[in-house]
Parts: structure tokens; C-alpha cells; sequence
């Protein structure tokens, strides 16, 4: 009788031990939960993500310097200069299928005509001051121009294919910098189609 208690107080024990293992390996193996990221967090998180997302390679104007081109810092993602006159783009070079660039890299010609970068300063009548961050995200990731569903495709050389898969955190970090920078007043063109040019 004294081996059987014996027995069965060690029973309970390790089942009690096994038990008290096991949830706490289930509540190690559970996802911490997140704290939401504050308003300083996204903007310096989308400024990561612009950095590296070559977004200022054809946004923001540039101008020539010792070692090629620097960014203007005062225009920076103010998508090609107003005003500003695009070298007509050789004939011959477009015919046989190739693209050119601005001297800036803020214009594009191909054989879809004539792409100008957009303003995403939050300028609200130039730049994209006025979007919600629905019509950013769809601009991002559907490539329709100013973040309308019914809009026309977005033209290259902007590559919204590679954004296309782009997670929500990593669109509302980019949204939240593009709305904290400086914003810049400027009217940027309209395309021109390929028979225009």
C-alpha cells in the first residue's frame, strides 16, 4: 500500500511538472504581442525604407557635383522641377527599344512617351499632401496613378511591381515620412505619349 502512494504521489508530481513545462514552453512559443509603433517610430522606420528603396534616384531633383549627381536638399521627393526643359530624347535610341533619363532622373522617355516623377512631398495641391494612406497604398502596390482604383497605370520607369507585395507597416512607416518631410510646392507634368514626343 505505501508503494502504491509512493507511486502515486510521483505520478502527480511529474504530471504536475510536465504540465506547468508545457505552458510555459506554449507561452514562450506564443508571438509577443505588438506594441503599436509610435508617430517618431513610423516616420524613422519610412525613412529607412525610402532610403533604401532608391525612391530619391528619380524623385528628387538633382544637381551635378564632384562625384555626379547630389540631391538638392531643399527639393528632395519633389519629383521632377516645373518649368524645367527635358532634352528632346533621340529618335533612333527610342526606335530600337531603349529608354533615356534626364540628365536629373527625374523624366524617363521609352516607348511609352515621356514619364515625369511625381511630387510626394506633402505639398496637398502638388504632391500627395491631400492622399489617404488607402490611396498611397494602392498607388504603391496596384501602380494606378494618384491612388485611384480607376486611374491609369503608373508608366516606368517607376518599378510599383516591386512594391507590390509590400507589407502594411512597411506602407504606413513610408506614408507617415513622406507626410513629416518638407513640403514642396511643385506642378509636375503631365506624360507624354510616345506619339507626342
Amino acid at each position: 500500500m505505501k508503494q502504491l502512494l509512493i507511486v502515486l504521489v510521483t505520478v502527480f508530481i511529474v504530471t504536475l511538472v510536465a504540465c506547468n513545462a508545457n505552458s510555459d514552453a506554449a507561452a514562450a512559443a506564443k508571438p509577443a504581442e505588438k506594441t503599436p509603433a509610435t508617430k517618431e517610430d513610423l516616420v524613422k522606420r519610412g525613412s529607412y525604407l525610402v532610403q533604401i528603396s532608391g525612391c530619391n534616384d528619380c524623385h528628387s531633383p538633382k544637381k551635378m557635383g564632384p562625384q555626379g549627381p547630389e540631391l538638392v536638399p531643399e527639393l528632395i521627393l519633389s519629383g521632377y522641377a516645373a518649368g524645367t526643359p527635358v532634352p528632346k530624347p533621340d529618335k533612333a535610341t527610342l526606335s530600337s527599344g531603349f529608354g533615356t533619363f534626364a540628365p536629373d532622373l527625374t523624366a524617363a522617355a521609352g516607348p511609352w512617351g515621356t514619364s515625369y516623377a511625381a511630387n510626394l512631398t506633402p505639398d496637398s495641391s502638388s504632391g500627395i499632401g491631400s492622399w489617404t494612406e488607402q490611396q498611397f497604398k494602392t498607388a504603391l502596390t496596384k501602380g494606378k496613378s494618384k491612388g485611384q482604383e480607376g486611374g491609369r497605370m503608373l508608366l516606368p520607369p517607376m518599378p510599383w511591381v516591386n512594391y507590390a507585395k509590400m507589407n502594411d507597416e512597411d506602407i504606413q512607416a513610408i506614408f507617415a515620412y513622406l507626410q513629416s518631410i518638407k513640403s514642396v510646392k511643385n506642378n509636375v507634368p503631365l506624360p507624354v505619349p510616345p506619339g507626342n514626343m
